[in-house]
């Protein structure tokens, strides 16, 4: 049962380097031991592009760049009841790897980079959205919108 009546903000790192995408299997609800961006609940009064490194660097010890807002994903579960047992407004923030190499720690069980085919052949289970994220933020840096 939630105690929240609002939903939980989040921020997720799609960090891109070459041709891949870094996830992490979760260790914590929602989406225990599915892999998705690293990432969290953003702190009262901390800009959204600050808790995007942040996570990045506890759950991963990677260090990026950031480019820009690429999506926003609702994750809203429902219990056998059907009332709403977890909502998170997960704000997708599209960056470019700059060191580090990726270890899980914090509540992520394991990282590593996967290619857009890996994501895409269905052996994977992924948080919602994970493909497509993945997929927009690839096609975003090489080929970036014109000015």
């Amino acid at each position: 049962m939630t105690t929240n009546t609002y939903p939980i903000p989040a921020a997720l790192a799609v960090v891109v380097k070459q041709d891949q995408v870094l996830l992490v299997r979760r260790g914590n609800e929602p989406d225990r031991d599915r892999w998705g961006f690293p990432g969290g609940k953003i702190h009262w009064g901390e800009p959204v592009l600050e808790a995007t490194l942040r996570e990045l660097m506890e759950e991963t010890g990677v260090q990026a760049e950031i480019v820009q807002v690429l999506d926003a994903v609702d994750v809203i579960r429902h219990g056998a009841s059907g009332s709403v047992q977890h909502h998170y407004g997960w704000i997708a923030v599209l960056c470019r790897w700059q060191a580090g190499e990726a270890v899980a720690a914090d509540d992520a069980f394991e990282a590593r980079w996967f290619t857009v085919a890996e994501l895409q052949a269905g052996t994977v289970a992924t948080s919602p959205r994970v493909e497509e994220i993945a997929q927009a933020a690839l096609d975003r840096l090489n080929n970036p919108p014109e000015l």
